[in-house]
């Protein structure tokens, strides 16, 4: 059975295959309390092990949710639950365990070594949650929710702004795939790195690298930043400084055409990368991509276990 760890990894037909399980299964859902299991709850009797090195909000109610509604258990542990590469335990022996006892592992983890080497040793499909390299399902979640709003992404323009970060890279694959063109304006150092540039455009995809903010933002279909400065990263003092240029605010937003959309992974530093007045504005869809975090996974989770239809 398949992993879900990189978008560039997976062909364009797997990935719009999980997009239209994901818009089935959030429409199936209709008005059903958020308890109660789907009409066809495609993972009853189902195990999902769900790690997390990294704290998390939504990664942690989302797929624990989802496993729920589709009629499976889940087991959530922590970094301190688990001999995880610590106390002589390597990552490999972990992983071989646990696929003893679930039917599905995603991680949530720093070094995308530890994700990749999970997934070596297992027998069962691994999902990657998040690592300090990518976000798969972030940006999954992202282009379901764009395409609700405003029809298919391919051929559309998004202006990615701050921080070119695990996020930013993850969508420059997918830009590849899906056939949609990225402009990123950030501080020089903060750029995604030259290897992941070039190996994007290698793959097909169409992205510029700005210096004016505004520039950026003027034929964006789509505009989109995170926080300023992972939990991995080391502190930096002159943070604001290096980034203010680039805060997705009203001015910034006046720059874009009228029908941009604006999205936010979360959580998010109000008055930092992103104000509240575009945070809670007409342009964000932050909430809608939230949510959309439970239906795409949960489409993820049935491709991996070979329960799409």
């Amino acid at each position: 059975m398949p992993d879900f760890l990189e978008i560039a990894s997976l062909s364009r037909d797997d990935l719009r295959r999980i997009l239209a399980t994901a818009h089935t299964l959030k429409s199936a859902r209709g008005s059903l309390p958020r308890g109660a299991p789907d009409p066809s709850p495609a993972l009853d009797g189902h195990m999902a092990a769900l790690l997390f090195e990294k704290p998390s909000t939504r990664t942690r109610l989302s797929f624990d949710i989802g496993v729920r509604q589709l009629g499976g258990q889940s087991v959530v542990l922590s970094s301190q639950d688990l001999h995880l590469g610590q106390g002589g335990e390597t990552i490999g022996d972990t992983a071989a365990v646990l696929s003893r006892y679930v039917d599905l592992i995603m991680i949530r983890t720093f070094a995308g070594d530890t994700l990749h080497e999970m997934a070596r040793h297992a027998s069962v499909p691994v999902i990657n949650g998040l690592s300090n390299e990518s976000h798969p399902c972030q940006i999954m979640a992202d282009i379901m929710t764009f395409e609700e709003r405003a029809g298919t992404i391919e051929g559309k323009q998004i202006a990615w702004l701050g921080s070119g970060n695990n996020v930013c890279c993850t969508m420059m694959e997918a830009a590849a795939v899906f056939g949609f063109a990225m402009a990123i304006s950030g501080p020089d150092h903060a750029l995604p790195s030259r290897e992941r540039l070039l190996g994007a455009r290698a793959a097909g995809a169409e992205i510029r690298v700005m210096s004016d903010a505004r520039e950026a933002v003027r034929e964006a279909d789509l505009i989109v930043t995170d926080v300023w400065q992972s939990m991995h990263e080391t502190e930096m003092a002159n943070l604001e400084d290096l980034f203010l240029p680039y805060q997705v605010n009203d001015d910034l937003m006046s720059a874009a055409p009228n029908s941009a959309l604006f999205m936010h992974c979360l959580p998010a530093h109000r008055g930092m990368e992103v104000t509240s007045t575009v945070l809670d504005g007409p342009h964000s869809v932050v909430l809608d991509e939230a949510e959309n975090r439970l239906h795409v996974q949960k489409a993820i989770m049935l491709w991996c276990l070979g329960r799409l239809d």
